[in-house]
């Protein structure tokens, strides 16, 4: 088993949930009555992350309350976190990785991908020039200790991968959980760690104040279908099969709202972008932020179909990072479903 530390800002219970800006919906949004069709309690792992940027866009835009849902956001360290909070019934959808949708099939857990809205990981690993100055490939890291959000989750999967790729196997590092922008950047600025694989903004900050230098990047699509040969899909909704199978409205009201809101990011403007979002979430640096956007721009999902290959390239990318899961079968077709996205597009014209 790898060693995995947790960092002690990652203990005690989960973040409490918070209260979801209220923003009218965009002109011209037909609007059905506020709550129609009842609350639904969304997970998402670092709100400040552009990982899950069309889900606070859909809330702060009012998309959400067009289609006639009350979603109340709960915002947890990291994406094994969320996953457990649904495993617990503590929520009824998680904004993250589509991966999990395939490991907990193996485990016994039935998850669904509903609308795909990341279609690369957007994640990077990037060694500390300070902490280790004579690098010279991946396999320096052995020893060493890798910050990532926490185990289990989509940043420690891709570090596992990456690894792999190179002959090394887990327990060869150390995997110190990091869920918190400014405790990564903390242990990074103080040496106490060799390495950090996280997304935007965190990943930007480091590189920018920190000398970190990315060996490993899945925050453009090319530089992503290069690395995994194929399309590798990332965040989406995904909900437990009883609650696609039961709450066949809200869930289509959900991938409505999800497919508005990338269908108005592929035109979006910078100020645009601004103006929907709280200043907290641009990282305490506006233009930083914007240019980190618009290098992973084009990795959030113009439609939210899944594309037909990604299923495939997840699974033969979990087999390389988990071992034991080689021997496991997996039925991808119960995974994920393109069928209310295609409602989406007709209604919105994508």
């Amino acid at each position: 088993m790898s060693r995995f530390l947790i960092h002690r800002r990652t203990l005690g219970a989960a973040s409490v949930a918070y209260a979801a800006g209220v923003f009218a919906p965009l002109l011209g949004a037909q609007s059905a009555p506020v709550g129609d069709l009842g609350r639904v309690t969304l997970a998402v792992a670092g709100q400040n992350e552009m990982y899950h940027l069309p889900v606070l866009l859909a809330d702060q835009l009012g998309f959400f309350r067009a289609e006639g849902l009350d979603v109340v956001l709960r915002d947890f360290n990291a994406g094994a976190l969320a996953l457990q909070a649904l495993q617990e019934g503590a929520v009824d959808v998680v904004s993250g990785a589509y991966e999990h949708t395939i490991r907990q099939q193996v485990r016994g857990l039935p998850l669904r991908s509903m609308v795909l809205h990341g279609r690369a990981p957007q994640v990077a690993l990037g060694i500390s020039q300070r902490a280790l100055p004579k690098y010279e490939s991946l396999r320096d890291l052995a020893g060493r200790r890798i910050g990532v959000s926490a185990p289990g989750s989509s940043t420690h999967t891709f570090a596992r991968w990456v690894l792999a790729r190179e002959g090394l196997a887990p327990e060869e590092v150390t995997f110190v959980a990091m869920p918190s922008g400014a405790a990564a950047l903390a242990a990074l600025r103080a040496g106490q760690m060799h390495a950090l694989c996280h997304s935007d903004p965190i990943v930007a900050q480091a590189e920018q104040k920190l000398a970190l230098r990315v060996v490993a990047d899945a925050r453009t699509l090319k530089s992503s279908q290069d690395l995994f040969g194929g399309n590798m899909p990332a965040s989406c909704l995904y909900a437990a099969q009883p609650f696609v199978q039961k709450r066949t409205d809200q869930v289509q009201a959900l991938v409505h709202a999800m497919v508005h809101t990338l269908k108005w990011l592929q035109t979006a403007e910078p100020a645009d972008i601004v103006k929907a979002l709280p200043a907290a979430y641009l990282a305490g640096d506006r233009a930083l932020y914007l240019a980190a956007f618009y290098r992973m721009r084009e990795t959030f999902s113009p439609n939210g179909v899944m594309p037909d290959d990604g299923p495939a390239v997840a699974l033969r990318t979990l087999t390389l990072a988990y071992p034991e899961l080689a021997g496991s079968k997996v039925d991808l077709a119960r995974t994920f479903s393109n069928d209310w996205v295609r409602k989406a597009r007709q209604k919105f014209n994508v």
